[in-house]
């Protein structure tokens, strides 16, 4: 199959690729998502529509925390524990973009060994592009693609450098915050937004010395937690101390993981939160190919960049400007 250059791209020898399980066919296609070509876009779109009936399967579970907290050792002795037990496990490592250049890190190969050699994983680093909470603009589109590939668990490992982590946590089945032994100081200044959404709380290096500190962090998450709301009557997010380095308690991790899973879908909360997330998907996407519109359409194109100059030096106010912009493109004022 001629899977080469996106340019020359035959979209059913790309999509039979993926059924077979391809992992080249899977690093080009995530390529053709990602590319920002109109003709690539056009063929993602249809090879995605094609491939839909394959998707869906999967675990998908977020996983966050800050730097330095160990989320690349624990997902490498995680994702491996998965794939000894027989699971097909996708990374979607996602990494800190420059906001000046736009370059990413892109090195979570070198930090995750074992996976890299596993062949029943498959790692993508992929840049963040300034996107809110460190998400690349098409993980889901690349979710999607793994699991039509056949990968049972998607791992999405995103930032975690204090921006919002709601995108992720709103496009994945179960949400895990990884927090440092000592809680402390910390505690303080975690956000409280991040507490709402976590699924599972784990403080990550409680082996050897940091054990005792790590039993002391956890007992002031669960405090902490105590006093927020669940996001769902179903589930309490736990708290536990594991070390990602030794592969102490992963299995325990993972057995809540799956707990989670049972008892949402025994509740219908599973398969809601799925649809809910397709269709705030497709506001999403509708929100961004309007901006992209409104860009380059030559009835705004001309008009944007002496707005925003007028704005920017105090001459029109913004309500008057979005109004101007709005009636170019046929939208009525309110």
């Amino acid at each position: 199959m001629s899977i080469q250059t996106p340019s020359r791209l035959n979209k059913d020898a790309l999509a039979e690729g993926l059924r077979q399980g391809n992992r080249a066919a899977l690093a080009r296609a995530i390529t053709l998502v990602e590319s920002r070509k109109a003709e690539h876009r056009q063929i993602a779109r249809a090879l995605i529509q094609d491939l839909l009936p394959l998707t869906g399967k999967a675990h998908r579970v977020g996983i966050t925390g800050v730097p330095g907290v160990g989320k690349s050792t624990t997902i490498d002795m995680l994702g491996s524990n998965l794939t000894a037990a027989g699971h097909k496990v996708a990374v979607l490592a996602v990494d800190p973009s420059s906001t000046r250049t736009g370059g990413s890190i892109l090195g979570d190969k070198t930090r995750m060994a074992q996976l890299a050699v596993d062949t029943s994983a498959f790692i993508r680093p992929s840049p963040s592009a300034g996107t809110l909470g460190g998400v690349a603009a098409k993980t889901r589109e690349t979710m999607l693609l793994c699991e039509a590939a056949g990968f049972d668990i998607i791992l999405v490992e995103t930032v975690g450098i204090g921006q919002s982590e709601t995108t992720v946590a709103d496009m994945v089945d179960f949400f895990l915050v990884l927090m440092l032994p000592g809680a402390g100081d910390e505690l303080q200044g975690i956000k409280k937004g991040v507490l709402e959404i976590a699924d599972m709380i784990a403080v990550n290096k409680a082996d050897g010395d940091g054990a005792l500190r790590a039993r002391s962090a956890a007992s002031d998450y669960r405090a902490a937690l105590h006093i927020l709301a669940p996001k769902s009557p179903t589930w309490s997010p736990p708290v536990m101390t594991i070390s990602g380095l030794v592969n102490q308690d992963l299995d325990k991790l993972w057995e809540q993981v799956e707990l989670h899973k049972a008892k949402m879908t025994a509740t219908g909360e599973w398969q809601t939160r799925r649809a809910d997330q397709q269709v705030a998907w497709m506001w999403d996407m509708l929100q961004q190919r309007m901006m992209e519109a409104l860009k380059t359409d030559p009835r705004t194109a001309s008009r944007l960049k002496s707005l925003e100059t007028s704005v920017r030096n105090g001459e029109t106010a913004v309500s008057f400007a979005v109004d101007e912009l709005a009636g170019l493109i046929g939208l009525s004022n309110t």
